[in-house]
């Protein structure tokens, strides 16, 4: 264990493992959606299936691959301004994608598919807004 503790970001306090864990997460998203379309169809699963294609999988793949980096990148960084806010911003633009899936263009039901982007989305940018004194000194 003490091994792995090493790769850990060494800046205190939670956040900044949170960062390394959503980013890994975002990884194994993104790749599953280069593999396979079963998980995309779960959370666009108010449309006929063969509407989620290929090519709209791999396009989220990116963008979910994109956002891994710089929240994988702000958990070692984190006391970087530009970095902060980029993160804090990935988080916006997820939030904002999957809400308006489910309120205004209504692709997507709630289910627990789309429901977790929405939670981890939520109180991570909620989290980060609330600990920005802490971590980034202006």
């Amino acid at each position: 264990m003490d091994a792995l503790a090493q790769y850990l970001p060494s800046s205190p306090g939670w956040l900044p493992k949170w960062q390394l864990i959503v980013a890994a997460m975002a990884v194994f998203n993104g790749v599953q959606n280069f593999v396979t379309l079963k998980l995309t169809r779960r959370i666009y699963n108010n449309v006929p299936s063969q509407s989620v294609t290929g090519l709209q999988a791999r396009t989220f793949a990116i963008w979910t691959l994109t956002s891994a980096v710089v929240r994988g990148y702000a958990a070692y960084h984190i006391h970087e301004k530009v970095i902060y806010d980029m993160a804090i911003a990935t988080y916006v633009l997820a939030f904002a994608h999957f809400s308006t899936e489910l309120l205004i263009f209504r692709t997507a039901k709630i289910n627990p598919g789309v429901l977790s982007p929405v939670i981890i989305a939520s109180s991570s940018l909620i989290w980060m807004l609330q600990q920005y004194d802490y971590y980034v000194k202006a």
